[in-house]
């Protein structure tokens, strides 16, 4: 059954190929433009002693998972809901756990294509891989980010009351925490880094840095503590909020 729902969630997902071509070409053509703006930029404080695609590298692929896991997740469940295909898919045998969980597969398994295509693009130009030991703590941050940020989907989405709201609502909470977060520009503010290092994005991005550039770091502990704190935050709201049908007007 579980099988099932993850092969349903793929096959909605490649038959819609603009939908499916952007998700993939968009983290390439930024890493590519970075590529071509600070690949000549090497190891620097300002980078916290990365070089500029080293860090760019890590947080934009902290940024194309949030994109499969959180915007896409909310905007897809909104419409779902508002089409009534989730009260028709509630009204069968399928449990819901495993709906969920079919949907964490499909976006866990987006996820790991993108962190693959960015890190190819990376050692195109010239970026070193991730060292041997270092492949499954960045295997483990990657999915252990997906499914927080699936969570914070679900939640947020439960709380959409219609579908064309959906991607207003969704890039208000995610735009200015990505921005403050040093997706774009490392944070050098103590006061900022404090604040955004409770926040669920900041801490991602500095779990994936550390996987991808620290060959003996192991786990980041604390972002990752940070993230499921987040996620546990997001499943408990998305149980008690979420809604099959659609809302009346």
């Amino acid at each position: 059954m579980l099988w099932h729902q993850i092969r349903y969630e793929q096959l909605t997902f490649w038959r819609n190929p603009q939908s499916a071509f952007f998700t993939f070409i968009l983290p390439i053509v930024v890493i590519g433009a970075f590529g071509l703006l600070f690949g000549d930029v090497g190891k620097s404080s300002f980078f916290y002693g990365r070089s500029a695609l080293q860090y760019y590298i890590a947080t934009i692929t902290a940024l194309s998972i949030l994109g499969a896991c959180y915007s896409q997740l909310a905007i897809v469940l909104a419409a779902r809901r508002q089409n009534g295909i989730l009260k028709r898919v509630r009204a069968t045998p399928l449990p819901a756990s495993m709906y969920f969980t079919g949907l964490l597969a499909h976006c866990a398994l987006v996820s790991t294509v993108d962190t693959v295509l960015i890190t190819a693009i990376g050692r195109a130009y010239g970026v070193p891989l991730p060292s041997a030991s270092q492949w499954p703590v960045l295997v483990v941050t990657v999915l252990l980010g997906a499914a927080a940020f699936c969570a914070l989907g679900v939640a947020v989405g439960s709380l959409i009351r219609n579908a064309e709201a959906a991607p207003s609502v969704v890039q208000f909470i995610l735009f200015p925490m990505v921005f403050i977060s040093g997706t774009y520009m490392p944070i050098h503010s103590d006061v900022l880094s404090a604040v955004t290092g409770a926040l669920p994005v900041k801490p991602f991005n500095d779990a994936l840095l550390a996987a991808f550039t620290d060959a003996d770091a192991g786990f980041a502990w604390r972002d990752c503590g940070v993230l499921l704190v987040w996620g546990v935050l997001g499943a408990v709201v998305a149980v008690r909020r979420f809604r099959w049908d659609p809302r009346p007007e």
